[in-house]
C-alpha cells in the first residue's frame, strides 16, 4: 500500500498494511527546510517545497496542510499580527459589541491573499502526490471557534451567558458561511479531506450542554458540506473531550483529532468502529520535550491500545512544535512502522 491507500483504508475501517500516518507538522516542516513563517505564509511553492522535504525526511502517509490558525478569521477582518518567525495570530475580535451582529454583510473569503496561498500549496501537493499520498486540505476554525475569534475569547464567553439567541445564532450563522466558502474552495483543489478547529468548543471552556446547543449544529453543517464536495472530513477538538465524545459522533466527521488529554480507553470504546481516530501523541511532553525512549513507550501505548481497530491514523494531538527533535519525530514513525 502506499500512503493515500493505507490512510483511505483507516477512514473506510479497512486494514492497512502498516499504520497510517499523517503529521501536523507545519512549523516544523518549515523550521527543517530552512524557512521562516513569514517566507512559508506568503508562498504556495514554499509551503508546497517544505512539505515534500519533510515527506522525504521522514516518510509519513498524508500531509496536513496548515499555514496557521488565524487565515479565516484575518478574511472576515479579524486584526492579525504576522510574526516573522511563529505563526500568525490574533490579539483581540473586530466585532466590538454582539448586537452589531445585525450589520455584518458577508465575506467573500476568496478575496484574502493568505486563503489564495493556503489553497495553491495543496493543489501543488496534490498535483505533485496525486494518489500516492493523502492530503488533507485544513480549513481553519469551525463556526463556534471563528465567533470566539471575531468576539474575542472572554467576550464570546460573556455573550453565551448574556447575549440573545437571535444575536448568538445570527453570529454563528455568519461564521458558518465563512467556514463552508473555505470547504468549498478547498474542494476545489483536489485534495483528499477538508478539516477544522473547533478547540473553544471543547469541555476546558464550555459545558457540553452549551456544546450540543452552539456548537454541534453548526459543525454537522460543515460535515455536510464537505461530504456534498464528496471528501472526507476531519473535526479537532483540544483539552480532554471525554464528555462530549458521544455528541461529537453525532457530527457525522470521518475521522476526529483529539489530544492526549482524552483517555485512549475511553475514545475506543466510544468510537468502536463508527468514526475514525487522529492522534493522539502529546506534541510538547512528548514529542518536543521527550526523549526518544519516552516517545517510543508512549506510541507503543497508543498503538497496543488500537492495535485490534482498523480505525486509526497516528498523529501528535495537536500542531508539533518547531522545536522538536527530529530523533524523536522518528522515533515515533519507526515505531509505528514495525508495530505488529
Amino acid at each position: 500500500m502506499n500512503g493515500f491507500e493505507r490512510i483511505n483504508a483507516a477512514l473506510k475501517g479497512l486494514q492497512p498494511d502498516k499504520t497510517p500516518i499523517m503529521l501536523h507538522n507545519f512549523m516544523m516542516a518549515a523550521r527543517e527546510h530552512g524557512v521562516t513563517m513569514e517566507q512559508f505564509r506568503n508562498d504556495p511553492k514554499v509551503i508546497a517545497e517544505c512539505f515534500i522535504s519533510s515527506v522525504d525526511k521522514y516518510g509519513f502517509d498524508g500531509i496536513l496542510v496548515d499555514i496557521d490558525t488565524v487565515t479565516l478569521a484575518g478574511a472576515v477582518g479579524v486584526p492579525v499580527d504576522f510574526p516573522v518567525f511563529e505563526a500568525a495570530r490574533t490579539h483581540h475580535g473586530n466585532l466590538e459589541n454582539l448586537e452589531d451582529v445585525f450589520n455584518l454583510k458577508l465575506s467573500n473569503i476568496e478575496n484574502y491573499k493568505y486563503i489564495q496561498i493556503w489553497l495553491e500549496s495543496v493543489r501543488l501537493l496534490k498535483e505533485y502526490y496525486k494518489d500516492e499520498l493523502y492530503i488533507r486540505g485544513n480549513c481553519d476554525q469551525s463556526p463556534f471557534s471563528l465567533a470566539s475569534m471575531m468576539r474575542g475569547a472572554q467576550n464570546w464567553m460573556l455573550d453565551l451567558m448574556i447575549g440573545t439567541d437571535d444575536q448568538i445564532e445570527a453570529l454563528l450563522e455568519y461564521c458558518t458561511d465563512a467556514t463552508s466558502q473555505f470547504i468549498r474552495l478547498m474542494a476545489q483543489t483536489g485534495c483528499d479531506m477538508v478539516s477544522n478547529g473547533d478547540s473553544v468548543a471543547g469541555p476546558e471552556m464550555i459545558s457540553p450542554e452549551m456544546y450540543v446547543k452552539y456548537a454541534l449544529p453548526y459543525e454537522k453543517r460543515i460535515v455536510d458540506e464537505a461530504h456534498k464536495a464528496g471528501l472526507a472530513y476531519t473535526l479537532h477538538i483540544c483539552g480532554n473531550t471525554e464528555v462530549i465524545l458521544d455528541s461529537m459522533l453525532l457530527t457525522g466527521a470521518d475521522a476526529l483529532e483529539l489530544d492526549y488529554k482524552t483517555d485512549i480507553t475511553k475514545i475506543l470504546e466510544t468510537f468502536q468502529d463508527k468514526t475514525t481516530l487522529i492522534g493522539n501523541i502529546d506534541p510538547s511532553g512528548v514529542l518536543a520535550l521527550g526523549t526518544e525512549d519516552l516517545v517510543r513507550t508512549t506510541t507503543l501505548e497508543l498503538l497496543t491500545a488500537y492495535k485490534n481497530s482498523n480505525r486509526f491514523i497516528l498523529n501528535a494531538g495537536c500542531a508539533i512544535p518547531p522545536t522538536t527533535p527530529s530523533g524523536n519525530l522518528k522515533m515515533m514513525i519507526d515505531t509505528a512502522r514495525n508495530f505488529k
